[in-house]
This record gives structure tokens, C-alpha cells and sequence, in this order.
């Protein structure tokens, strides 16, 4: 995902776009029930969180379809249409493909602003036609070479009930239509991730089961000077998107803290990141552990908690130790760049999901998207089933990003994410109790409900379906209206830097009917000597007060 830019600018912006989005990628034998798990988050100052909604449909024989510019809203030209397409909801499809992505940008020179397809068309036009992952593949890299690439380079994840696959794909420049690429699939009892910056360097040339790429990749690498060594050594990240400080410590570095979290090789990998050692990370390693869809929510929010990256604990973090930092990343003092550390978990993420797709299951009952909006660690992820025909009103483009309102989750998980990020520690508390007791309780219900919808599917699908789409409709909306009223909550508890007693979310009052006394928590003692270190004497109260 890159910012919401006019293509002039481009090229300007690359550094910009380069700290925007992760995946994380984990196979059916390396997850706990079987599933094959994905994530998307989708950050981008400018991008409004909403789910979309493309009907199943058919079309007449020679339509065509117009194509805009996911980030811009540009008119890029017309592509023929597909005879018939498939019900797409949010990221994934009612076949229980998915596809997330994030933008590594590459080499400036290789995109071509002519071009008709932009990586946010491929992504949803694929999902309309794909049945399977590697039909979706084949769909992505038909189309940009009949009628052009016209975005950055690209790491897509592309998955569905059986397999994942890593499709990286860039442009080849102005005038020269089509792209170059390789994906690469993730085995089974595996995990990957990719970060803004391209992950595949050397792939198998010979294994067209495990591997495919465009004729070209390596021959069109040589014509520009990108490679002049043998075949084999041949590396589509060093050629492509040539390592740079920000690469590895904004992206690749977040690629590290899901290694770090399901590997016993984090400090392993770590110099890599640190800037000391040039040896990459591996695209897959085998996790330690079984993984669940929950980890990967939970790994979704990170920040480099308790690790040698961890940006809570110094005084950017303030007094309430923060773990987020406000944009720009660098920064400059007396002539010298500085930068601090770019988390999974951001402010400006639009939307964010954790796909989990099962191939023991009914497509309509095995695919959820597990679908939040705002910033993974103040969001609540809802099930949406794949069958799901309606958007949830509070997921509809009922606003926009510059346009509040309240029947809006962007908006409302927004607005309760601002009031807690200036006081974390002090209010973060109330926000993961009710964020533990939502998804908790989605996650218990979910094998009865799903119970109940297949024994309905054996006899009538598509009540099957109407069933799960209402389900995703009212936890959604259920989710919604809690979360507003957590933020009523917080008004009232939090007001004026003081903290007012409650007792199970019920404010406290004397016998005559006033409220208790306030709590007044004032500053940490840390954060209170540092402060004196800074001003001196200034505050100092005399010891004795001189008598007129």
C-alpha cells in the first residue's frame, strides 16, 4: 500500500511509500488447525478503512472493464472483462483466495506511468477470477503483460485453502509494456513474511511446482546492467530493489520481529537488521511452534516489544512509554540524520485482516477474514465469512478519510486509538480488556457457529450463506457499538489528566450520590527525574520560605 499520491509524484515519493504495509504468511502444516493464514495490514496516510464488496456476476461477451487507480482514483484505460466473476469480500474470494500485498518500490527508472493495471486492480480483478492460488498468479501476470504494469515494485502474498505463494513482480520502464517476476510458494510447515522491501534473492530455476517466473527476469536484469554473473546466482531483491538503510531497518526489520517471535533464531538474524552483517534473512524458515490464527493477530501488534528494538522504554516514548513515534521517521539535529524504528503496528493503518482459509470445509464455511479497521493493536478483528454477500454498515463507504461520522469504524476505532496514544500505559488497560473479551468470544463461538452452518450447508448452501453473512453483519456492528461506548467510557474516566473510580465499568459514587475522589497519577518517577535533569532548579521548591 502506498500513499494516496498523484502519479507525477511519484518518483518523489518512493522513500515515503517505502515503510507502508506487512504480511505474514504461514503454511497449513505449520499452523494449528490446518489452515493456511495470512495477514494484511494496510497503512497509508490517506487510505480510508472499509471493507469492499464486488457481486459475483455475468458478463456479456466483449465488455470491458474500466480501470482506476486503487491509490489515486486515475483513469489508467479499458481491459476486456471476464465472461464471469466471483463474489469478492474485502481480500479474499468465495473460493477462499486471498491476496495482500506490499510495495517495495525498486528501481525508479523501471515503472512505467502508461501502463493500465495497477497493483490494487490486480489484486481485486484476480480475486474475481481466480478459483486457486496459482490461478490468481496466472491471472496478476497475464494481465500486465497484455496491458501493462503501471505501479512500483510489488511483493504480493497469494494464497488460498491449500498453498501460499510469494509473487514479487516490477515494471520493466517507459515504453516497454509487461513486468518482470518470480513467486516463489511458501512449503507447508513454513512461515514468510515480507515488508516493503523485496525477499526473494536466489530461486530454483528447475522446480516449476515450487517456482515460476517470467522468461525474462534474469536476460532483462543483464540488458539494464542490474546482473552480470551466472544464472544460478542470479537474486531478484539485489537486482530489483537494491538494499538501503531504510529497507533494512523500517522493513526487513519488521520481517525479523515475526521471525524472532515464532523462531529460536532471532538473534541470529538480528545483525542483518542491525546493519552488521550482509547475509539475508531466509524467504521461509520452519516456525518453533504451532501457529494459531490468534498469533498472528497478536503478531500483527507489534512493536518490538521486550526485544533490542523495543521504542518504549527511551524518552521518545514520553512518559507514558509509547510505543508508537510520530511521523517522519528521520529526523535531523545539528546537521546529523537520525531515524526511529518503524513496528508492525502503526497510526496510519486504513484496514487490517488476518485471512484464514481451510480445505476441510465448504469454501462459504472454511474462509473468514478476520477484518479490523485502524491500527492493529487498537482494532478488534470481526469475522467475515468468505460467502458474505453485504457489507456491514459501519465497514461501508459511509465517510472518507478527511469526512468523520460515527456509524463509520474507521472513524470510531480512530477516534478511541487518539485518545489513548498520548496516555498508553495509563489508558491502554481499558482498550485490551475489551479487545481480549470480543475476540475471545468470537473465537469460542466460532466452532458452533460454523457447526450450525454446515449441517445447514448438506441441505440448503445458500441459507448456509445468508446465515454467515448475517453473522458477520451483527459482529461487526456489535463490535462497533461496544467500541463506542468504550470511548464514552474513557471520556469520563480519563478527563482532565485525572482518573475517576469505577468498578466493572460503573463509576463510583459516596452515599449522597457524588462521585469518589479523582485519582491524580501525575508523571512515572522516571520520567519525573529526567525532567528535573532538563530544567535544573528551576521548579525547585525552596526549603524555607523567606519571611518579608
Amino acid at each position: 500500500m502506498r500513499k494516496r499520491y498523484f502519479p507525477l509524484l511519484l518518483l518523489l515519493l518512493c522513500y515515503s511509500y517505502s515503510t507502508a504495509c506487512t504480511n505474514f504468511i504461514v503454511g497449513k502444516s505449520a499452523s494449528t488447525d490446518g489452515s493456511t493464514i495470512v495477514s494484511y495490514a494496510a497503512d497509508s496516510y490517506g487510505l480510508f478503512g472499509e471493507l469492499y464488496h464486488y457481486p459475483a456476476a455475468i458478463h456479456p461477451d466483449g465488455s470491458l472493464r474500466d480501470i482506476y487507480d486503487w491509490d489515486t482514483g486515475r483513469f489508467h484505460g479499458q481491459i476486456k472483462e471476464a465472461h464471469q466473476t466471483y463474489n469478492v469480500i474485502g481480500n479474499t474470494n468465495e473460493y477462499q483466495v486471498t491476496i495482500g500485498e506490499t510495495t517495495f518500490g525498486g528501481r525508479p527508472e523501471l515503472m512505467d506511468s502508461l501502463g493500465v493495471v495497477d497493483y490494487g486492480s490486480l489484486i481485486y480483478i484476480a480475486l474475481q477470477r481466480s478459483r486457486s492460488a496459482g490461478e490468481a498468479i496466472k491471472v496478476m501476470t497475464t494481465l500486465v503483460a497484455e496491458y501493462g504494469y503501471c505501479s512500483e515494485g510489488e511483493t504480493f502474498t497469494v494464497a488460498d485453502p491449500n498453498e501460499v505463494w510469494m509473487l514479487e513482480m516490477v515494471g520493466k520502464g517507459p515504453g516497454m509494456r509487461g513486468a518482470v517476476w518470480v513467486a516463489v510458494r511458501i512449503p507447508d510447515d513454513c512461515i514468510a513474511a515480507h515488508a516493503n522491501q523485496s525477499r526473494i534473492h536466489q530461486f530454483p530455476l528447475n522446480d516449476p511446482k515450487n517456482c515460476i517466473y517470467s522468461a525474462d527476469v534474469i536476460s532483462f536484469a543483464r540488458s539494464k546492467g542490474y546482473f552480470t554473473g551466472v544464472n544460478k546466482d542470479f537474486s531478484f531483491a539485489d537486482a530489483y530493489a537494491p538494499l538501503d538503510f531504510s529497507a533494512r531497518r523500517y522493513c526487513e526489520a519488521r520481517v525479523w520481529s515475526f521471525y524472532n517471535r515464532f523462531t529460536d533464531n532471532g538473534n541470529e538474524y538480528l545483525p542483518y537488521v542491525l546493519g552488521k552483517s550482509d547475509v539475508p534473512m531466509p524467504l521461509y524458515v520452519k516456525p518453533n511452534r504451532k501457529i494459531s490464527v490468534q498469533d498472528i493477530k497478536n503478531a500483527m501488534r507489534d512493536h518490538y516489544e521486550n526485544t533490542p528494538l523495543d521504542i518504549s522504554k527511551d524518552m521518545g516514548a514520553g512518559p507514558y512509554h509509547s510505543p508508537y513515534r510520530l511521523s517522519p521517521l528521520d529526523f535531523t539535529v545539528d546537521g546529523k540524520k537520525y531515524f526511529n524504528e518503524r513496528p508492525v503496528s502503526t497510526f496510519q493503518t486504513g484496514f487490517v485482516f488476518v485471512s484464514q482459509m481451510r480445505a476441510d470445509m465448504p469454501d462459504a464455511v472454511g474462509g473468514v477474514l478476520w477484518f479490523g479497521t485502524d491500527d492493529a493493536n487498537c482494532t478488534v478483528f470481526t469475522p467475515v465469512y468468505c460467502c458474505t454477500d453485504t457489507i456491514p454498515h459501519c465497514y461501508s463507504h459511509i465517510a472518507d478519510y478527511v469526512t468523520f461520522n460515527w456509524d463509520s469504524s474507521f472513524w470510531v476505532f480512530n477516534w478511541v486509538a487518539n485518545m489513548i496514544y498520548p496516555r498508553y500505559d495509563l489508558m491502554v488497560g481499558d482498550l485490551k480488556a475489551l479487545q481480549s473479551e470480543i475476540e475471545n468470544r468470537f473465537n469460542h463461538n466460532q466452532d458452533s457457529i460454523e457447526a450450525a452452518a454446515m449441517a445447514l450447508y448438506k441441505t440448503n448452501p445458500n441459507a448456509a450463506k445468508k446465515m454467515l453473512t448475517n453473522y458477520t453483519v451483527a459482529c461487526a456492528q456489535s463490535t462497533h457499538d461496544a467500541w463506542r461506548k468504550l470511548g464514552e467510557f474513557l471520556v469520563v474516566k480519563y478527563c482532565d489528566g485525572v482518573v475517576r473510580q469505577e468498578r466493572k465499568g460503573k463509576f463510583l459514587k459516596d452515599k449522597w450520590g457524588m462521585a469518589l475522589p479523582v485519582k491524580r497519577p501525575g508523571y512515572p518517577a522516571e520520567f519525573l527525574k529526567e525532567y528535573v535533569k532538563q530544567t535544573g532548579d528551576r521548579y525547585l521548591i525552596p526549603t524555607e520560605v523567606v519571611k518579608k
